[in-house]
């Protein structure tokens, strides 16, 4: 993985699919994400937990694909929940009011069990 690059990851889990971000997500990287997310929304996926403890960094292009992902789920119902923010990403979610948008928990078996396993 280059160094301004982000790794994502699915793993369908529990009827969730875990995406797991690692890496940097800004406006050269943030296309990677939309591209990951996008197919499991568009595929009908209703439960997406974004596993964050491997992101060192993310942009407002990062924050936006976010946000189009959430906006995109509830309209089908769905639900988007983020775990393991690390120091800086969270702060990054603090300064731009993101954390009250979204569910953020410590881990991805706490966002799982606390949005109920399966629907």
């Amino acid at each position: 993985m280059k160094k301004d690059a982000v790794d994502a990851s699915v793993n369908i889990r529990d009827g969730w699919a875990v995406v797991s971000v690692a890496g940097r997500i800004d406006a050269g990287s943030a296309g990677t994400l939309q591209e990951t997310l996008t197919p499991l929304i568009d595929e009908g996926q209703k439960r997406i937990v974004i596993d964050m403890a491997g992101l060192d960094y993310i942009s407002s292009s990062g924050l936006r694909v976010l946000l189009g992902a959430r906006k995109a789920l509830q309209k089908q119902g769905g639900s988007v929940a983020l775990a393991a923010l690390t120091p800086f990403v969270h702060e990054v979610f603090e300064i731009s009011g993101f954390l009250r948008i979204f569910s953020v928990y410590e881990n991805v078996e706490g966002a799982m069990d606390a949005q109920g396993q399966t629907g």
